[in-house]
């Protein structure tokens, strides 16, 4: 489905504090109501990530556990990020890869990204997340499509975390094999946005914002949100996420969706986190989404540590990543000074699969159905 407005206009409808003071004037009523709604609404989900929602951690936990279950069953698919390039023309206050950074810059040629390949392969992933920083002379249109038909023979679902792209470009990308793209606002507050992005084209708020509208006219199969927790108030910026995923689903209905829960990592020129988000936080969070969207694909990195991340598996996760590597080249040249950010859990991709087993979950590395019908002819 296609459609002249774009998230723009319900987004220059919302203020930032009024929707502050909204969720954090949410009572215990509104929290109770929200949990025995069975069709549940923005309102409701503003009660359910308030501060007057924490007491009712559990309750929210089982629900959805249930939820998470009757939807998914006890299968989590698994990916792996492989990053092509850390150059970048932006200046972002909180990254690795930041254009002020004094860091070793590096572009995996072809030999490069099949040597990663091989050895991606050869953990058992056939699920491929494509991330670089946003340079578009060197790592634009034709070095993604280049790279993409490097990487066919070998994974059958291709995603990237990249710069935001034309339309035009989205449709061509999509015709040689791109399968999702995940593209995080970062922050939906705008004059905090500005600062943390002071130069580079990721400064221009209104069209990475667009973006996801951009994905959703090209008919791109998946799309990922997501906010950077720590850049500002976790809540507001997380009620924005929510409105944004609910315009999309009922603009491109025909699209996927998934949501992310990056937290901020330490890194190289790293900036002070403005708002913090504890462990307990971040757990009421994914339950909060979970109640709110039942379809929606829940998403959890390797940021995050490996107590934590299992047990969240059983709280909503869909989807998740191990033995992740942030610096070009990681698989098979590993490089620290080259990374974007620390990864928290690094254990083997055996050793986190084995814990999810025991727990009674399957790990999943090939979605099938895509690949018989998007298989090369």
């Amino acid at each position: 489905m296609k459609s002249d407005r774009s998230f723009l206009d319900v987004f220059d409808q919302l203020d930032w504090e009024t929707t502050k003071r909204s969720i954090y004037g949410k009572t215990e009523v509104d929290v109770r109501r929200a949990l025995s709604n069975k069709v549940r609404t923005l309102e409701d989900f503003k009660a359910l990530i308030s501060p007057a929602a924490a007491p009712f951690l559990e309750e929210m936990a089982q629900k959805s556990h249930e939820l998470t279950l009757r939807r998914f069953g006890k299968v989590i698919n698994m990916y792996i990020p492989l990053y092509l390039s850390n150059e970048c023309q932006n200046i972002c206050t909180y990254c690795g890869f930041s254009l002020d950074v004094d860091i070793a810059r590096k572009t995996l040629t072809d030999a490069e990204i099949h040597a990663e390949a091989r050895i991606v392969k050869e953990k058992g992933y056939d699920h491929l997340l494509l991330v670089t920083g946003e340079a578009n002379k060197t790592v634009g249109l034709p070095y993604f499509r280049n790279a993409i038909g490097l990487l066919k023979p070998y994974f059958s679902q291709i995603s990237m975390e990249v710069q935001p792209l034309d339309e035009a470009d989205y449709k061509t990308l999509i015709d040689d094999g791109l399968y999702a793209v995940l593209v995080y606002q970062e922050t939906y507050h705008k004059a905090d946005y500005k600062l943390h992005h002071p130069k580079g084209k990721k400064s221009n708020f209104n069209y990475r914002l667009d973006t996801p509208d951009r994905l959703g006219r090209a008919g791109v199969h998946k799309i990922g949100l997501g906010v950077l927790f720590g850049l500002e108030d976790w809540r507001t910026d997380t009620f924005f996420c929510a409105a944004h995923l609910d315009y999309l689903e009922k603009t491109y209905w025909k699209t996927k969706y998934a949501v992310s829960f990056p937290r901020l990592r330490p890194c190289a020129g790293g900036v002070e986190l403005k708002s913090v988000m504890s462990d307990r936080d971040l757990v009421q969070l994914i339950c909060a989404y979970r109640l709110f969207n039942q379809e929606v694909e829940l998403s959890m990195s390797t940021r995050e540590s490996a107590v934590f991340r299992d047990h969240v598996i059983q709280l909503g996760i869909t989807s998740i990543s191990a033995e992740s590597k942030t610096d070009p080249g990681g698989y098979a040249s590993p490089n620290m000074s080259l990374e974007q950010f620390e990864i928290d859990d690094t254990r083997s991709t055996e050793d986190f699969t084995e814990v999810m087993k025991a727990k009674g979950y399957e790990p999943v590395f090939k979605d099938w159905d895509w690949a018989l019908t998007h298989r090369s002819e």
